[in-house]
């Protein structure tokens, strides 16, 4: 087992596991129950699943790492979960550039922990090789 490969593993899903608390927070960070009423039914429906599926995912994938972290590394269907997982973070940190322009020190710690995801995932992939 590489041991390098085994703890950026564990770091990704300390940081996915991470990002469902924060999501989990949505609701009273950004006051949702005030600002979605000001939408449309549809519109504010789909927003609160969205944002649970992805608490959804976030939970899933950071027990992944820590219940599957060799075969993650080791395995076809896991070095693929690791990708999909890099390019999924690589995505976000590219929309974060086309939705969010704003020049604010919060949003750039979000850009870098976009970033840091993707690494964190794509990392264990350049470490071992099945």
């Amino acid at each position: 087992m590489d041991a390098a490969g085994d703890w950026l593993v564990r770091l990704a899903g300390i940081h996915s596991l991470g990002f469902a608390l924060f999501h989990l927070a949505f609701w009273k960070l950004f006051r949702w129950k005030k600002e979605l009423a000001k939408v449309g039914f549809a519109t504010r429906a789909i927003t609160q699943i969205l944002n649970l599926r992805l608490i959804y995912l976030f939970l899933g994938v950071g027990a992944a790492c820590f219940a599957f972290t060799g075969e993650l590394q080791r395995s076809g269907l896991g070095r693929a979960v690791l990708a999909f997982m890099a390019l999924f973070w690589v995505g976000r940190t590219i929309e974060q550039f086309v939705f969010l322009r704003r020049h604010h020190w919060l949003l750039h710690l979000l850009t870098a922990l976009f970033v840091l995801g993707a690494l964190l995932f794509a990392l264990p992939l350049g470490l071992s090789f099945p």
